[in-house]
């Protein structure tokens, strides 16, 4: 399937998208109703995240239904007008590892989300399929996307028999959790692409990491092999996460955003997580925290001080504090907090601006 056909399809599956395709990422706590639904109303496709424990989500999905009940997302004048009983027009995510895949299929039976995001598998593709299959059986209509960070993991999701609908490449540029070893993403799409056409597959592909603005957009669509992009960092600064102001303070704060953030698992370390798989890490702002771990400060000592600022989450921001501040190396394109639909729009316009533009250069 050229990417043509492959937007062509999604745009028929999902009747509410304009091109470029942008999608805004599941991020764990902080993508919520209120963004996923603004970003579908301005013609993307918004998801919501897991949560901290997998009963969050059927509330939020509820506050998803009460926002569309009031102001429907737009779509094809051909198709009824959707309802309670009808697919929701936004996306859920689910970590895998730390997931429960018989209330993940109860949620998605009752709400009928179009779109089920699965990441971070333990157990590698048996697990993926078994959340596929489920899922699948619990609402049919709701699609797979599938996020990986290697050509390895994409080739094995696409030659099982339960292959998901989406593959959504993701980048070592990428905010937030994600394999510790990966490649940018304007290697990785083509690689994995020409993967995916040995073995006969045309699951359509979306770009996701380091990507902050129309530009990025641009040159993952520039490759030539992705359907859309997606987009996290970005939409940190929206008026409709939920996340702090000081963690928002943060995002516009940070420049030279390869300089200034890192990969690490030392924010799992200290907040106690353990659970994560071994393969994967963090990427953060660099702040006290981590300047004192890399200098070789006492890990219990770190961790003493880190639990401190815990206790008045205004102290612990800025250069000095000591907060987790999960944010991918594109941050330092972020400078604005801007709603859901003027991200969208916006980053919509700009590449198509940046596409005809160097498309324009050729013929000069």
């Amino acid at each position: 399937m050229t990417t043509t056909l492959a937007m062509q399809s999604l745009k028929s599956t999902y009747k509410f998208l304009k091109t470029p395709i942008i999608v805004s990422a599941p991020m764990r706590v902080f993508a919520g109703p209120d963004l996923a639904v603004a970003t579908s109303r301005a013609g993307g496709l918004g998801f919501i995240g897991p949560g901290v424990k997998p009963a969050d989500l059927g509330s939020k999905l509820e506050r998803a239904r009460t926002l569309l009940d009031q102001a429907p997302v737009d779509h094809d004048s051909k198709s009824p007008q959707l309802s309670s009983s009808h697919t929701l027009p936004i996306g859920v995510g689910f970590q895998l590892f730390d997931g429960d895949l018989q209330v993940a299929a109860t949620t998605v039976r009752k709400y009928k989300p179009v779109a089920a995001w699965l990441f971070v598998p333990k157990n590698g593709q048996y697990e993926v399929d078994q959340w596929t299959l489920g899922l699948r059986e619990a609402s049919p209509s709701t699609k797979i996307w599938l996020q990986v960070g290697s050509v390895a993991e994409a080739v094995a999701a696409a030659e099982s028999k339960h292959a998901p609908d989406v593959l959504v490449i993701q980048g070592i540029d990428a905010g937030g959790h994600g394999l510790r070893k990966g490649a940018g993403i304007i290697s990785l799409l083509p690689e994995v692409w020409d993967a995916l056409r040995k073995i006969g597959s045309d699951i359509p592909l979306f770009g996701a990491g380091g990507i902050a603005d129309g530009r990025g957009v641009a040159a993952v669509l520039g490759t030539g092999v992705a359907a859309g992009a997606v987009m996290g960092t970005r939409f940190l600064a929206s008026k409709e996460a939920d996340v702090k102001s000081d963690y928002q303070n943060d995002v516009l704060r940070v420049v030279d955003g390869g300089q200034s953030t890192i990969r690490t698992d030392l924010f799992d370390r200290l907040q106690e997580r353990h659970d994560w798989p071994d393969r994967y890490d963090g990427r953060a702002i660099i702040n006290a925290s981590v300047r004192d771990d890399l200098v070789g400060l006492d890990f219990q000592e770190n961790k003493k001080l880190f639990q401190s600022q815990q206790k008045d989450g205004s102290l612990g921001w800025g250069n000095d504090g000591r907060m987790t501040a999960y944010v991918g190396s594109a941050v330092g394109l972020v400078r604005s907090v801007e709603t859901a639909q003027d991200i969208v729009e916006g980053a919509r316009d700009d590449a198509k601006q940046a596409l005809r533009q160097a498309v324009a250069e050729f013929d000069n």
